[in-house]
């Protein structure tokens, strides 16, 4: 094999690569003679066939898998002897006649064009001085929680009095079938369903229709199943809805004492309190981590101006640049994008994605050099994580991860991202400063020259807030060091599984492929 550098120009490297004709003949040889012990074929005694004849039948065939293997391994010989870190799949160009090539006469000649890691000394991390927000849940907060807690508990029962009527937040246990055009229709009938007036399961309409309702009383609802419903074959339809309510039941709220603690699987109404407030002190580590971690990457993009790979910026684009039109098709658009032209937007996304290739590159060289890893037991913990959220296809979906090394690659990245993030936290001087509940969770501004969001919003204890402007688009925007800075695996994801019995009568419900179409969300299914 005869390598020839072609071009050493920045991060660029390409390299002209022949392999003599004679060489690829003498393994195309070697190959017939592995497999002629094993070959059957009619007229010829086992391990008898002609290795002439062989090549006549199958050379071609065989040839082509040849070069298939040769490009493959040679690629990699090149780069392995001149020890390079490659930042991006090297991408290969034959030249030669590729038909000449397998039919054995020519040479196999084809260039290797490659982007590597840039070379450089990251900054020494121990100078590194860092304010961490820190704020703690207040009893004030323990108790609301603790009062959402009992209420998410009460119990309901039968409504007493002279007069026994439906009130909003009462309990009514139904019979109800529903017809269109006086047709009933499938999966619009249920007996013994049990409905909360006011609780938005049913169909918009219908629960409001029941307030004011008695024990025994057979009435008819009518209602218009919503445009956006899952079934498409009864969107916009008008139902009318035999009700018959068997019971109304009236809500009694759980206490918040011992006893509901005990239901909860505590021993006390203290250590509830104790779980609910570290719960919640969980939520405001992760936001103080996240604020830390954001001061962080500024400041390492502040101290590192080092070329960047162009095909690693532009993959890093593009993937930003394809949810910006995914978004625009949903009518998402961001309004700080508003009457920006597009060489404006993708001039200001295109910034958001060097940030990105800058800090992953910087990440991965101060792991590298501080020999962080991810171990096996880490990736299988993440892959065991991921998998639970599929529920009953959780082994399922844990065999495709632990299968597929390109997934585990993906997942592994951001873990190793974590672990060096907290490696240079342990370096660095980080002192806490005690800040607001308010302080805490508000998004923090921007770094110089961003105009709007280029960083994922922290999550709260609760639930993270609505993102807004260019943090939609170019959500996670941080980066994602690969270890070892070896050259980034395709970003493969499991297809998410199928998902069962979930609610699914409101208005703005995502449309399924199958659906029962109830008026009981608890009673419609959804794929």
């Amino acid at each position: 094999m005869e390598v020839i550098e072609k071009l050493n120009e920045g991060l660029s490297r390409s390299y002209g690569v022949t392999v003599p004709a004679e060489d690829l003949g003498a393994a195309l040889d070697a190959r017939i003679a592995e497999i002629l012990p094993t070959l059957k074929l009619k007229g010829f005694r086992p391990g008898k066939v002609p290795a002439a004849h062989v090549r006549r039948l199958y050379g071609k065939g065989l040839m082509g898998e040849l070069v298939e293997k040769t490009l493959n391994e040679s690629s990699q010989k090149v780069l392995s002897d001149r020890r390079l870190r490659i930042a991006a799949q090297p991408d290969l160009k034959p030249v030669s006649d590729m038909d000449q090539v397998i039919a054995g006469r020519g040479d196999l000649t084809f260039d290797i064009d490659v982007e590597v890691m840039p070379e450089f000394e990251p900054m020494e991390v121990s100078t590194l001085s860092l304010q961490r927000p820190v704020y703690g849940a207040s009893e004030a907060e323990v108790d609301e929680e603790l009062a959402k807690i009992a209420a998410e508990n009460r119990t309901y029962k039968p409504r007493t009095g002279k007069k026994v009527t439906a009130q909003d937040g009462d309990q009514v246990v139904i019979d109800f079938i529903g017809r269109i055009d006086g047709e009933a229709f499938a999966g619009g009938a249920a007996e013994d369903a049990e409905l909360v007036l006011g609780s938005g399961q049913f169909i918009p309409g219908f629960e409001a229709q029941l307030v004011g309702a008695t024990p025994d009383q057979t009435l008819d609802i009518t209602v218009t199943f919503p445009e956006a419903y899952q079934a498409e074959a009864l969107r916009g339809k008008t139902a009318v809805f035999e009700v018959t309510v068997k019971a109304v039941r009236a809500p009694k709220e759980a206490q918040a004492d011992d006893a509901l603690a005990q239901q909860l699987g505590l021993a006390d109404l203290s250590a509830l309190r104790e779980a609910l407030k570290s719960n919640l002190d969980q939520g405001y580590k992760s936001a103080s981590r996240f604020k830390t971690k954001r001061v962080l990457l500024d400041a390492l993009d502040a101290k590192h101006d080092i070329p960047l790979p162009p095909r690693m910026v532009e993959a890093e684009f593009s993937g930003i640049w394809q949810q910006i039109e995914k978004d625009r098709a949903e009518g998402q658009f961001s309004p700080e994008d508003e009457g920006k032209s597009e060489e404006t937007l993708r001039a200001e996304y295109r910034k958001i994605a060097e940030r990105r290739v800058r800090l992953g590159l910087v990440l991965a060289e101060i792991g590298r050099r501080a020999n962080v890893q991810v171990t096996d037991a880490e990736l299988g913990e993440a892959m065991r994580a991921e998998a639970m959220r599929y529920g009953d296809q959780a082994q399922q979906i844990f065999d495709l991860l632990r299968n597929n090394p390109n997934i585990q690659a993906t997942m592994r990245a951001p873990i190793y991202e974590d672990k060096v993030v907290d490696y240079i936290l342990e370096q660095a001087t980080v002192t806490d400063r005690p800040v607001s509940k308010e302080d805490l969770l508000k998004e923090d501004d921007l770094p110089e020259g961003f105009e709007t969001a280029a960083e994922p919003k922290a999550k709260t204890p609760k639930a993270a807030g609505k993102k807004t402007g260019k943090a939609k688009s170019a959500e996670a925007s941080e980066p994602e060091a690969a270890p070892e800075a070896e050259a980034p695996a395709p970003a493969a994801k499991p297809a998410k599984a199928a998902k069962t019995a979930k609610p699914a009568a409101a208005a703005d419900d995502k449309p399924a492929t199958t659906a029962k179409a109830k008026p009981k969300a608890k009673t419609a299914e959804a794929s």
